[in-house]
């Protein structure tokens, strides 16, 4: 596979004993996951699987897969770890002002007054609004709400987030 590869989720554990994963979903179309659908396993040494939903139920924000390929633990259990991922001409379109997790995920964030704060590390999706987690020097978090008032331009050719920083988001 030559294709260009786009994580959607992170295998985390089995479950049970029929060769379930448990998958901590890194998108927002869960339907990725639906009956049918074909993703691909990439293991910590890139070796590629591909694989096919056979069921599959969101318990607690993960999903819990079964794959056609698969029918017990001991099928599985290596895939720990690994990442669940796409081929990027299987990607939905996006419309204006939407961005894929891969394209904000290491982004530099700067001020209005060129100050750079530091890079995205996290989206986190509490509710209302996602969450842009950005890594500061000494190993500290800034926590971004994804709204009009705070993110003024983001720049994806060249991976740089302008934002206005608000009284109390750097506290």
């Amino acid at each position: 596979m030559t294709e260009k590869l786009v994580t959607v989720g992170k295998v985390v554990n089995s479950h049970g004993i029929r060769g379930e994963l448990k998958i901590v979903p890194e998108t927002d179309f869960p339907e990725r996951f639906d009956v049918g659908n074909s993703l691909i396993i990439v293991d910590s040494q890139n070796k590629q699987t591909p694989v096919t939903v056979k069921t599959s139920r969101l318990h607690k924000n993960v999903f819990i897969v079964l794959f056609s390929q698969f029918s017990n633990i001991n099928d599985v259990e290596k895939f720990k770890g690994s990442l669940l991922k796409i081929e990027a001409k299987d990607q939905k379109p996006l419309e204006e002002g939407e961005y894929y997790y891969h394209e904000i995920i290491g982004c530099k964030v700067v001020t209005e007054d060129e100050q750079e704060l530091g890079l995205i590390s996290e989206i986190l999706t509490p509710g209302a609004n996602d969450v842009w987690v950005v890594s500061l020097p000494k190993g500290k978090q800034l926590l971004l709400p994804v709204i009009d008032d705070v993110i003024l331009k983001v720049d994806i050719p060249n991976k740089t987030i302008r934002i206005h920083l608000m009284e109390g988001l750097l506290e």
